[in-house]
């Protein structure tokens, strides 16, 4: 069983900051760092640390190619990671005194993939793989609509939960894999039991 998991490569710009930044105001910050990240990334990563087999499908500008480093430090396939024109996809992240913080994220590269991209990608994995999917990349009801015609388990990470998923047959979901929030806002529903038990009732063929 292989897993593939099309998903975002994000740069990470870590600012510390006093306290997070106000309507017109300007303010010094303490440090940044540089990480790499994204929900794929970060999930790609974890998995090959468990020793999965996992491939990575995505893209990155000419300024991400030390995703492809992390990659092979992490034992992470890359073939299918495309370098196009333009950047990243990156976030400017402020973390203050308290540690709480605040995100602005910008797509690119991540919204640039295409359907002729993704059935390449698709046609070297089958019904006995999984694909693992997070909303963060473009064409997300394309991919799980091509994943279920090859008859691959399809396992969802439902965030950042917006109207794109709309969009997206659920019922060809296998695995959702969220928290209580993403699952609030799939059932409408606070109480955590509550909202298992209408994932499973709405679901009954997938795994929470």
């Amino acid at each position: 069983m292989r897993v593939l998991n099309i998903g975002s490569l994000n740069i990470d710009y870590v600012y510390s900051v006093d306290h997070i930044i106000l309507p017109g105001e300007t303010e010094a910050t303490g440090s940044r760092n540089t990480f790499l990240g994204g929900k794929g990334m970060n999930q790609s990563c974890a998995l090959a640390k468990a020793g999965v087999e996992v491939y990575h499908g995505g893209m990155i500008g000419e300024d991400g190619k030390m995703f492809l480093d992390a990659c092979k430090e992490y034992g992470v396939n890359d073939q299918f990671i495309k370098i196009v024109d333009g950047p990243s996809g990156h976030t400017v992240i402020q973390i203050d005194k308290n540690a709480q913080n605040s995100i602005l994220l910008f797509g690119g590269a991540n919204q640039k993939m295409t359907t002729e991209y993704i059935d390449e990608v698709l046609s070297h994995f089958g019904a006995e793989d999984i694909l693992l999917l997070q909303n963060e990349v473009n064409l997300l009801p394309y991919i799980v609509d091509k994943a279920y015609e090859k008859g691959m388990q399809i396992a969802l990470n439902p965030s950042p939960f917006n109207e794109k998923l709309d969009a997206v047959d659920m019922k060809k979901i296998s695995i959702f894999l969220l928290n209580e929030v993403e699952g609030g806002q799939i059932t409408g529903l606070t109480d955590p039991q509550e909202i298992i038990a209408k994932m499973k009732q709405s679901f009954p063929e997938a795994r929470i």
